[in-house]
């Protein structure tokens, strides 16, 4: 079932979500709807309070970028079925060389900025079965993970930016919460004004 995302403004994009366990209620089912929900809005990760759901919970799909021309053969191969579930994760170090990339963000659309992040993370997580994992991960896949674990520490990516930008930003941002803005994907807006 495709789900509406939580549009920038909401407070629950701010709050830092709470661990969950095994025994989360239909879990499995909510895994797949946010797998369809992103797939269907074009997304490379999901995170659960950008629908709603205040929990330490992601999911990240970088096949699409598989094909970019711009990285390294390696990094492509490695790409290609880098599909995965994040429960209650914890980066434990980030290291390596900061580098930009253009980020967007499904709850704040039409918005595209170059945010600086470190090239490699370790993190530890469970994965869809509750099984312990800590791994490295660096370039591409590190980033969309970051993107996505700064979303249940309450963290969006328009925070990373400079004032200046912010300000320059700050009306855009309004009208987005507002539901000023043409989306082809489900949203959830704070600020909509009823019998418009």
């Amino acid at each position: 079932m495709i789900l509406p995302i939580v549009a920038y403004g909401d407070p629950i994009l701010r709050k830092k979500c709470k661990e969950i366990d095994a025994n989360y209620p239909k879990l499995a089912e909510l895994l797949s709807n946010m797998f369809e929900t992103m797939y269907h809005a074009s997304g490379v990760g999901l995170a659960a309070p950008q629908i709603g759901v205040p929990i330490r919970l992601f999911l990240v799909d970088a096949s699409p970028f598989a094909d970019d021309e711009d990285l390294s053969e390696e990094e492509q191969h490695s790409l290609k079925d880098f599909k995965k579930v994040f429960i209650n994760a914890t980066i434990k170090e980030e290291t390596g060389t900061p580098w930009n990339f253009n980020e967007g963000c499904l709850s704040i659309p039409d918005i595209r900025e170059d945010v600086s992040r470190k090239d490699t993370i370790t993190i530890s997580y469970q994965d869809e079965n509750f099984e312990n994992h800590t791994e490295v991960f660096n370039g591409l896949a590190a980033r969309i993970i970051q993107h996505e674990y700064d979303h249940i520490e309450g963290i969006l990516f328009t925070d990373k930016l400079s004032s200046l930008k912010k300000r320059l930003l700050k009306s855009r941002l309004e009208k987005i919460s507002k539901g000023k803005i043409n989306v082809d994907y489900k949203m959830r807006f704070p600020n909509l004004k009823k019998g418009r």
